[in-house]
């Protein structure tokens, strides 16, 4: 008899933001170190396909998978903390679902059925979630927003009808929900949490454990409250408290038997105990830095703390590598046009431009890389990053008046950074852009050829223009040095500066990559450079 996989679904309460990806990605961590294979999926109930086309400022991130899909940012977390590489199937959206309902009724594949959110709908849903079980022992999917939002029903009507079609044993339902501490009253409630269980129920899902989040320690008699109304044992009332770093979350989970009981609610067997030795030592060296260093990042978006996620994250694992507190100065690119790069970045040990879209904000950009070239600071940019870099030296050290593409100066001929060719025909109509894992192959003796420590990598793409190859040479004979190219094509993928300390530019987005215990080589090399200059 053919082995069946088990389905944990995560979903929450109350307000959004508790933590369900965060706990989702916790138990994955825990669930794999015990030697099961652990596929994630994030459920988003928003109509848009993916997350390519989100603003920033209202959604966060993009997270760019392998295979080229722009995913939700939670997705970044999963990554990171199970530390496998996700696809397109591991984020479901709405607007995915609709667009293969629609699809498939245009061609007649319903027989001529009236469509219906049950059970097309719902069916879909569920062979997404199918889809990804091949293979794995577990599939843990978390349901985006909160129990009641009338956009994630038919999400929810789907986990709840799975049952039919894998078993009850099979499946687990975990709710994640608030416990808010009432400071006049000087107690914590458990109100919310029981409305919210109960707003479950009615639409026919009994959370099997609930997680609590709240500032402080439940104790036993708000468990022993929680359990009795709720509906769940005791033991599968579980808290989790703020701490210092998300990186903890799956020590503290560990603490209270999380991935036993879900092994036990799930018939699994696993042999071994977690290995979390590395784990709990990132955690250590984080919380005991011996030292500290600055850098500012100067970015578009930093008034909206997930826009830059992921650089943010690369840049901790760096910095634990390296046995220090990264203090993160971010810098708005306008303020650095507007009052000039020494006022908004001196003292700085190290400055990182990321990517970004658009024409606001590049000067202060490309300020910022002039301002690391001059003063001999460590410089990391990112996609866009790299890009003003290359203006910043073709304007102010070869004397080329170059724009950085037609979308900031539509009337400068030939470009030093221009629009990709296979994008010129598609760009009016918004483009594919350029996206996921393409090989790059660093070139000898050069800084990312020494952080790497190999003749070719793989990295993930988000961009659609590119360095005009038409300025290589005149470039390099200034000194900057083309020192990555990706192979077939013939695309400048990494830059360097000739004699400057540490001063680097990708066209890729390195921090996609980068893991808790094992930091994107760039990134630890570029935070070693900013403690080296700050000592």
């Amino acid at each position: 008899m053919e082995k069946m996989p088990k389905f944990v679904f995560v979903t929450g309460g109350v307000v959004s933001s508790l933590g369900k990806g965060i706990t989702a990605a916790s138990l994955g961590t825990l669930l794999k170190k015990r030697g099961l294979k652990v596929s994630i999926i994030k459920m988003d109930p928003y109509i848009n396909v993916d997350a390519g086309t989100m603003n920033p400022f209202q959604h966060g991130e993009v997270f760019v998978t392998d295979d080229g899909a722009e995913t939700d940012l939670d997705l970044g977390h999963y990554e990171r903390f199970v530390d496998e590489s996700l696809v397109s199937d591991n984020n479901v959206t709405t607007g995915k679902i609709y667009s293969a309902v629609i699809s498939k009724e245009r061609e007649g594949r319903y027989l001529g059925a009236t469509v219906q959110v049950i059970p097309h709908i719902t069916n879909e849903i569920q062979e997404r979630i199918l889809r990804v079980a091949d293979e794995n022992d577990v599939v843990i999917a978390e349901i985006g927003g909160t129990v009641g939002d009338i956009e994630g029903l038919p999400f929810l009507e789907a986990i709840r009808q799975i049952v039919s079609r894998v078993g009850r044993e099979n499946v687990l339902y975990c709710h994640v929900t608030l416990v808010p501490f009432i400071s006049a009253a000087g107690e914590l409630k458990t109100k919310p949490t029981q409305h919210s269980v109960n707003e479950l129920r009615r639409i026919g899902i009994q959370p099997d454990i609930i997680v609590c989040r709240s500032q402080y320690e439940l104790g036993n008699e708000i468990k022993d409250k929680i359990a009795l109304f709720c509906n769940v044992a005791k033991d599968c009332v579980i808290e989790a408290l703020n701490e210092e770093t998300i990186y903890n979350v799956p020590l503290q989970l560990y603490r209270q038997g999380f991935d036993r009981i879900v092994l036990r609610r799930l018939g699994l067997a696993a042999e071994n105990e977690p290995d979390l030795g590395d784990w709990r030592d990132f955690v250590d060296s984080f919380l005991h830095p011996s030292g500290e260093v600055e850098i500012a990042m100067v970015g578009k978006y930093v008034s909206h703390k997930d826009a830059y996620l992921s650089v943010v994250e690369a840049l901790t694992h760096a910095g634990v590598h390296n046995r220090v507190k990264i203090r993160l100065r971010p810098v708005e690119a306008e303020e650095v046009e507007r009052l000039g790069p020494s006022e908004m970045l001196r003292g700085v040990q190290g400055i990182l431009v990321p990517g970004g879209f658009g024409s606001r904000g590049i000067e202060g950009k490309i300020a910022a890389a002039g301002y690391a070239r001059v003063n001999g600071i460590p410089y990391f940019g990112l996609c866009l990053g790299m890009q003003v870099a290359v203006v910043e030296f073709a304007r102010n050290v070869c004397g080329i008046a170059a724009a950085h593409s037609s979308e900031i100066d539509p009337g400068t001929p030939n470009p030093v950074i221009h629009l990709m060719e296979e994008q010129r025909h598609v760009c009016n109509l918004g483009g594919t852009m350029r996206l996921g894992a393409y090989p790059c192959e660093p070139v000898p003796g050069t800084l990312a050829e020494r952080a790497y420590g190999q003749p070719r990598i793989q990295e993930r793409h988000r961009h659609r223009y590119e360095f005009n190859n038409e300025y290589r040479e005149r470039l390099s004979a200034h000194g900057l040095r083309m020192a990555g190219i990706c192979p077939g094509r013939d695309l400048v993928e990494i830059v360097e500066l000739a004699g400057h300390p540490w001063f680097v530019g990708v066209q890729f987005h390195p921090e996609f990559k980068s893991r808790p215990v094992r930091p994107h080589p760039l990134f630890r090399d570029f935070v070693a450079a900013a403690v080296k200059y700050g000592q």
